[in-house]
């Protein structure tokens, strides 16, 4: 990425990587240090260089209100200026037309949980970047989100944490990714599946776009990848071939695998 100025926020010149790591941050509300290293700064001729450059760019922009740090880490002390976590700022806020934008410190649950949403992006973008796949497409939820009418006409929505789309050779995949962090029931995964199911029925996403994703579960690990397997196959009225699982080390390879 070039070091140009394409803008300039409230007296500050911003390069088009500055301007890159506020929209990712916007997008995921809040990221680590360490991942926006990894998903902007990789092309530095060491990790070490990147690290350095990332540290810098996060602190200047914070310093200009354009982003701000959570008084939370992630890791701890011992992890260093890579366990900060950022969000938008208010400045940042004004520049992307969010007036009057304000961050409240998340709870723990949802931090995890969007971190662990920008962790998957950042593991399907380094697939792409291997040529596992190119990465087509990739929305983040809200802006995933599908409103559909479920039953007796009532706004209904299925809210995958991610869509994606793949392409390998002269074919593209389609996914619905959710994130499993283990702390659902089997009662909420079953409700999750007939929506998912209901909103196939429907046939709106298969004329907008040709197809239906498959849904993907991310799961933290085996154990949990085989309960929510087996509440699919308990799921009643339910197309069971719309679902996969995965566990976090295997969604690179899983996508890669294609929805075949």
């Amino acid at each position: 990425m070039t070091a140009s100025t394409p803008g300039r926020a409230f007296g500050h010149e911003l390069s088009e990587r500055d301007i890159a790591v506020i929209h990712a941050v916007a997008q995921h509300r809040f990221m680590t240090a360490r991942q926006v290293e990894t998903l902007l700064f990789y092309d530095h001729s060491s990790q070490l260089t990147g690290a350095r450059v990332c540290r810098r760019v996060l602190s200047r922009l914070t310093e200009q209100r354009l982003l701000t740090r959570l008084k939370r880490r992630v890791g701890g002390v011992r992890a260093g200026s890579a366990s900060y976590v950022y969000a938008l700022g208010s400045g940042g806020g004004r520049l992307l037309t969010k007036e009057g934008y304000r961050v409240t410190e998340p709870s723990p649950f949802f931090l995890d949980h969007t971190l662990a949403i920008a962790d998957a992006r950042i593991q399907l973008e380094i697939g792409a970047r291997h040529r596992l796949f190119d990465l087509v497409e990739v929305e983040i939820e809200p802006q995933c989100w599908r409103r559909f009418s479920g039953p007796g006409g009532a706004p209904t929505y299925v809210k995958p944490d991610l869509y994606v789309v793949t392409g390998r050779a002269d074919f593209e995949d389609c996914w619905f990714v959710e994130i499993d962090r283990g702390t659902e029931s089997p009662a909420a995964i079953s409700r999750k599946c007939r929506t998912y199911d209901l909103y196939w029925r429907s046939g709106l996403e298969q004329t907008e776009h040709g197809t239906y994703p498959l849904v993907l579960w991310v799961t933290p690990d085996e154990q949990r990848a085989q309960r929510i397997e087996r509440v699919v196959r308990q799921a009643r009225n339910v197309n069971r071939d719309l679902f996969r699982t995965a566990t976090q080390p295997q969604l690179v390879q899983t996508v890669a695998g294609g929805t075949a």
